[in-house]
């Protein structure tokens, strides 16, 4: 019995081995991939072994079964034995299961456990779910922090351009890790549940407001690895995109000294700007730019809106009575109603741009001017 059931996983082992051998081009996009890493090849590897087990396990039952209806059909002259209670088939029946699963379990708990050990990272990400797009932090360079948004044209997905291959899978900023190195993931929320999904990594971990999942991979090989959200996150769900890069350890050391140098200008930069007064087609010109990558979706090119979720800027209150500039700069920082927080997303001066964009644009021609001061002021009464 015991060298059957050897023989059995050997033979399933060989066909597994020779599926995962065939080149990416053969292999079927609805099965799973070998991925990137060890363990995403691991858990390959597992659902192979289970699906050769079903295989073998539906063989032989269906097999006997079919065996059993055509050679002890009746019109042959076979009669129905007539038995009650045979412990020894009983006892087979129920050893035999239990046996494959056990055998079934193993594999599986082991993959299961190596899959959720974030001990020992060398490398740990903060990746936090917004409407709709994600927020990277990465925790041992604290001044390394970004959001990575569609980078997918706008045209594209209204049909006026044609679509590209990697539609609605691009990015403006890619999140970078290295080879060869454990990396960690810290999944959380801003607002709604959100899902990090990388197949290349065997990663789906769900983002949950208040709460932190974790994950983690170690990639063998440099590349671009693709995702998305995997969780209905609102009217953007399918606009919410990954892109992770893989580089060696040598060329991420070089990028993180880069994003760290581009941080401390950017922050040099803000406080410039804070001493200093921007023209009116500087702020128009800016706020045009960060109100088509970051507004247009919900309050539309015309400033129109889609009432009565995302209520129209051309002609209110807010975009017009003059009182309600430090109210027009918050919701912009803080979010309001169906509208996600931008504070963390724009710096001080794109604020003051977009808000003055949106008090002169569409014919509302206020003549307010915001400046990055005024809203530093919001943020911290001074």
């Amino acid at each position: 019995m015991n060298r059957i059931f050897t023989l059995l996983i050997g033979v399933m082992l060989t066909f597994s081995n020779s599926a995962i051998a065939t080149t990416a081009a053969e292999r079927s996009n609805v099965n799973m991939r070998p991925g990137a890493s060890d363990i995403s090849l691991e858990v390959y590897e597992l659902h192979m072994l289970m699906l050769w087990i079903c295989v073998v396990i539906g063989v032989l039952v269906f097999g006997v079964m079919f065996y059993s209806m055509v050679m002890h059909r009746k019109s042959t002259g076979a009669k129905a034995a007539n038995f009650h209670e045979n412990v020894k088939v009983e006892v087979l029946w129920t050893v035999i299961p239990f046996i494959i699963l056990i055998a079934m379990a193993w594999p599986a708990a082991t993959t299961l456990i190596a899959m959720e050990d974030t001990s020992e990272a060398e490398v740990t990400i903060l990746v936090t779910g917004s409407q709709w797009k994600w927020h990277y932090k990465y925790q041992n360079n604290p001044e390394v922090e970004f959001f990575s948004l569609l980078a997918t044209q706008r045209e594209q997905i209204s049909n006026k351009f044609t679509k590209g291959d990697n539609y609605l899978l691009e990015v403006d900023r890619p999140l970078v890790i290295p080879t060869g190195k454990k990396v960690r993931f810290l999944i959380t929320s801003d607002d709604v549940i959100h899902s990090w999904w990388v197949p290349d990594f065997a990663i789906k971990k769900d983002a949950n407001p208040g709460f932190i999942n974790e994950a983690w991979t170690n990639v063998n090989e440099p590349g671009i690895y693709r995702g998305q959200c995997a969780e209905l996150c609102g009217k953007d769900h399918g606009f919410m995109p990954i892109v992770v890069i893989a580089k060696g350890p040598a060329e991420y050391s070089a990028w993180v000294q880069e994003q760290e140098s581009a941080a401390r200008r950017a922050n040099e930069e803000e406080q410039r700007l804070l001493a200093m007064n921007m023209s009116m087609e500087e702020l128009m010109t800016q706020g045009k730019k960060v109100y088509d990558t970051a507004c247009v979706a919900c309050h539309q090119a015309n400033g129109g809106g889609l009432p009565p979720m995302f209520p129209a800027l051309k002609g209110s209150k807010i975009a017009i009575e003059k009182q309600n500039i430090p109210v027009h700069i918050d919701n912009i920082i803080n979010g309001k109603n169906n509208m996600p927080a931008f504070g963390k997303q724009l710096s001080m001066s794109e604020i003051a741009a977009v808000v003055t964009y949106e008090r002169n644009a569409w014919g509302n021609n206020t003549g307010d001017m915001v400046q990055a001061k005024d809203v530093n002021f919001v943020i911290n009464g001074k």
